[in-house]
């Protein structure tokens, strides 16, 4: 009977003090743990909270100097911009001084190649190869090669403005992307912890391919920088150079007008003194025609004057050639009648002096037709150079563009 109140399954007392010890043991240690666990955690909370400040500061510090580097850097850009800008505006100035001297070198090339062409219509010994053609055929020589080199100039004037224009162009795309970086980091330095709508970005870390390193992003807008200013200096350059190809192209253009304008008031001068000349020996041929005329006048008159006297004396040696006999005496008449017959008939002989005077006097009008036909080739000549050349070439006037 005491066998069936005895349960087996009972524990001793002295195991349930030990696992009462136990549980406190148990449980004292967990509590102990999850203390330490407890002020590990407000420790770990508290590092990563500093952490946490220090890095968001530190950020903030470097991306409001990043704001102020590409402040910075927009600042050099806009101030290229507004130099290029400047430059280019400038260059366009030029360029229409170049296309204003291109236009008037045209109209006195025009006009030497007309005075050569109106000079051709000169005849005679004047058509000659005379200084006047010399300086005219230099003038043409001359504009011709400032006007190929205005062309080449201007081209070159054109180019410089285009790559000027591609200089801004590089400056403004890189501005534009400044603008909006800039925009993007003040949004960026706008926002805080508090700040509503903000999100979680998963893919935020991942590194594009189109990334590149600051280095590299200084060295894009130096480049742009340093291009910018190369085509500036290149600008400036230019300029000096076309001012001195504009004043020396004028100066050349003028000095060889004078020249030009030298030799034919020469040549008038020259061609007026040879016509009066010519004329002077006209005048002089016209008053010995004259007095040749009066002389040929008279030796008829002589000639004609001398037929009565001979015929008396030949008749009467005709009729005394009859006496009779020892009548026909060789006495003192019939010597002198012999004697004046002889004079008279020598006297008309010497009378050829007409055909010789008639000669000269044909001679002397070939000599006038051939002065009048000079003094015409010294007139048409004269009109030429000073009614047609001279008085077109009034209207050509050099100025400095």
């Amino acid at each position: 009977m005491a066998r069936l109140l005895q349960d087996p399954s009972k524990l001793h007392p002295s195991e349930w003090y030990t696992a009462n010890r136990m549980q406190r043991a148990s449980t004292e240690s967990q509590k102990s743990r999850s203390e330490c666990m407890i002020d590990e955690s407000s420790r770990l909370v508290d590092e990563i909270e500093k952490t946490t400040q220090k890095t968001q500061s530190d950020v903030n510090k470097k991306l409001e100097q990043r704001r102020e580097e590409i402040k910075f850097w927009k600042q050099e850009l806009d101030n290229k911009v507004e130099q290029i800008v400047h430059e280019t505006e400038i260059l366009l100035t030029f360029k229409n001084r170049l296309e204003r001297a291109l236009e008037g070198c045209k109209e006195p090339l025009v006009i030497a190649q007309k005075c050569l062409l109106y000079r051709q219509r000169r005849v005679g010994i004047d058509l000659v190869h005379d200084e006047v053609e010399q300086e005219l055929l230099k003038e043409a020589e001359v504009l011709q090669g400032i006007i190929a080199l205005l062309g080449r100039t201007l081209e070159q004037t054109n180019e410089q403005i285009r790559r000027n224009r591609s200089a801004k162009y590089n400056l403004d795309m890189d501005l534009k992307d400044k603008f909006t970086a800039l925009m993007i980091d003040d949004y960026c330095a706008s926002l805080t912890n508090d700040t509503p709508h903000i999100i979680y970005a998963d893919n935020a870390m991942k590194l594009e391919g189109n990334f590149v390193s600051p280095e590299d992003w200084i060295d894009f807008s130096n480049i742009n920088v340093e291009k910018a200013d190369k085509q500036r200096n290149n600008s400036l350059a230019l300029k000096a150079l076309i001012d001195g190809i504009l004043s020396q192209t004028a100066n050349d253009m003028r000095k060889q007008c004078e020249m030009v304008n030298t030799a034919f008031r020469n040549r008038v001068k020259e061609v007026k003194d040879a016509k009066h000349k010519l004329e002077t020996l006209l005048a002089m041929v016209m008053d010995e025609t004259a007095s040749q005329e009066k002389n040929i006048a008279a030796l008829k008159k002589a000639i004609a004057d001398k037929e009565g006297p001979v015929k008396v004396a030949q008749t009467r040696l005709e009729a005394r050639n009859h006496r009779p006999n020892v009548e026909l005496c060789y006495d003192t008449v019939h010597s002198s009648l012999m004697s004046e017959v002889q004079e008279i008939t020598k006297n008309i002989q010497r009378q050829d002096a007409l055909a010789q005077a008639q000669t000269e006097l044909k001679g002397l009008s070939r000599r006038q037709l051939s002065l009048e036909e000079e003094i015409k080739v010294k007139e048409n000549t004269l009109y030429i150079d000073e009614v047609l050349c001279m008085q077109m070439r009034e209207s050509v006037h050099i100025n400095n563009y």
